[in-house]
């Protein structure tokens, strides 16, 4: 599904080894600038007390979104 410039769209398959881990494939990697020693925030989406998504967040791009909402907080309370 794609509505207007943002789209969302299956990527890849992923398995999971006896251990529990996944690897994303070197293509998807390189596309999302991905390397060695990034940090991700992990989401997880609820329906109907059901697991359904999961989603990887740049840690970069989640501190700024939150001091973009502090900020904007922090202007209203002075």
């Amino acid at each position: 599904m794609c509505l207007t410039n943002t789209c969302c769209r299956v990527e890849a398959i992923v398995g999971v080894d006896e251990r529990g881990q996944m690897v994303l494939p070197k293509d998807l990697r390189q596309k999302a600038k991905i390397k060695g020693g990034d940090k991700f925030a992990v989401s997880i989406w609820e329906k109907d007390g059901e697991l359904c998504c999961i989603t990887l967040t740049r840690v970069e791009s989640l501190v700024n979104t939150i001091k973009g909402q502090l900020g904007t907080v922090v202007k209203d309370v002075t």
